[in-house]
């Protein structure tokens, strides 16, 4: 088959990769006409991850067929980091070496061959959730409640009320709060009453470096009941996870 693929922007493929690889070991690109894209779960059974490129983000995008490419992320992470802000990334396959081939085109022309793996697992899905609450606030603002809460314990509460997100977490000895206002910056859509629920900080400190890709992420949640963080820029690329609640005992 045949596949070209060119990026001028590369941050858009190497920070989601850079992230996805914190949380997952081996993925399985499927690459159509339309995108190119990664659901996996991690080892845990705790989150999920959906990225999808959308080809409007390449200056060339060319896919004979629909394909599927596994690969290992730690060193597909370290290839796609040599790329400098601004390369131009360009992918194709190399099938009969069965290797995916990265070019960086810059200063210098480098070439990368990345062995491809063979992957029996079943295919993932992203689950069909619902939630009573939506937020989309400001990555900066999320961000540093989330390092905040990270200074007290391993977990935190989220809970929506129809003018504030409240973040508290809280041990033994200890307890942080921050509130943050329904404003221009943070919109607040609520179903009903007040809704909270508790996640893991581990998980969390890891999916909000995608904030590096995108100003603005969107919090979706229920009371004992997964979380969903999604970072997206409109015709480039989404980046969403799915983290298992905290339920308390």
């Amino acid at each position: 088959m045949r596949m070209k693929l060119s990026l001028a922007e590369p941050k858009y493929l190497t920070e989601s990769i850079a992230v996805i690889s914190e949380l997952v070991n081996e993925v399985t690109i499927k690459v159509d006409k339309n995108k190119i894209e990664i659901i996996a779960m991690d080892p845990a059974n705790v989150s999920m991850v959906a990225f999808t490129l959308l080809s409007s983000a390449f200056t060339e995008y060319s896919v004979d067929k629909p394909t599927s490419l596994s690969v290992n992320l730690e060193s597909l992470r370290q290839v796609l980091r040599r790329a400098k802000g601004a390369d131009t990334v360009v992918m194709s396959l190399d099938e009969k070496k069965n290797k995916l081939q990265i070019k960086m085109i810059g200063g210098s022309t480098k070439s990368f061959n990345l062995a491809l793996l063979k992957m029996d697992e079943k295919e993932q899905k992203m689950p069909d959730l619902t939630f009573p609450v939506r937020i989309v606030t400001s990555t900066d603002i999320f961000d540093d409640a989330i390092e905040d809460m990270g200074v007290i314990a391993d977990s935190l509460s989220l809970t929506a009320e129809s003018d504030k997100l409240v973040i508290d977490s809280e041990s033994n000895l200890h307890s942080a709060k921050v509130e943050i206002p329904g404003d221009e910056t943070t919109a607040i859509e609520l179903k009903g009453s007040v809704v909270a629920s508790r996640y893991s900080l581990e998980y969390l400190k890891k999916m909000i470096k995608a904030s590096k890709l995108t100003d603005k992420v969107k919090i979706e949640f229920s009371k004992d009941y997964p979380l969903r963080l999604n970072y997206m820029v409109k015709d480039k690329m989404s980046l969403s996870f799915i983290l298992a609640p905290r339920v308390s005992d």
